[in-house]
């Protein structure tokens, strides 16, 4: 199992920050180099508990469709996103979220597993890990930005 962690750090509440996080619309706008698009389940606005997205995306030259469901939630200090449907063998990402002083900690835990033995642990380690932490990296920045102009 690959495991991603990163820290970003935001000047904006953490109800701004966890609401941005869950919010498609502003997924689809740091995904738009991969031209991700929400194309079943919630599809604009804000994710809740228990609902699904579908997600289908340009990586590595091929288009992909990804099926996730919130897992769990607790207002606005985590929640989780797993991969019901997709290319990977498991997918579970985790949104932590801390505020003091006016500014908010993000953290986020990426862990996945490749199928294919060891031709996607190899693949994983050439290029999946670096092209997921470029998408997550873009994405923060992204939330970063659409948060900061709120407050």
């Amino acid at each position: 199992m690959t495991t991603i962690q990163l820290t970003t750090k935001i000047k904006a509440s953490k109800q701004t920050v966890f609401d941005a996080s869950r919010n498609i619309d502003i997924h689809q706008q740091s995904a738009s180099k991969t031209n991700e698009k929400a194309i079943a389940g919630i599809t604009s606005g804000l994710i809740n508990l228990d609902e699904t997205v579908t997600w289908r995306g340009k990586h590595f030259g091929f288009y992909l469709t990804h099926k996730s469901r919130i897992t769990a939630m607790t207002f606005f200090d985590y929640f989780v996103d797993e991969m019901e449907r997709g290319k990977f063998k498991s997918f579970r990402h985790e949104h932590f979220f801390e505020e003091e002083n006016d500014l908010t900690t993000m953290k986020d835990k990426l862990q996945y597993e490749t199928p294919f033995g060891i031709f996607g642990k190899l693949f994983d380690v050439l290029f999946l890990k670096r092209h997921l932490t470029k998408f997550l990296l873009e994405r923060n920045k992204i939330l970063k930005e659409v948060s900061e102009k709120q407050t």
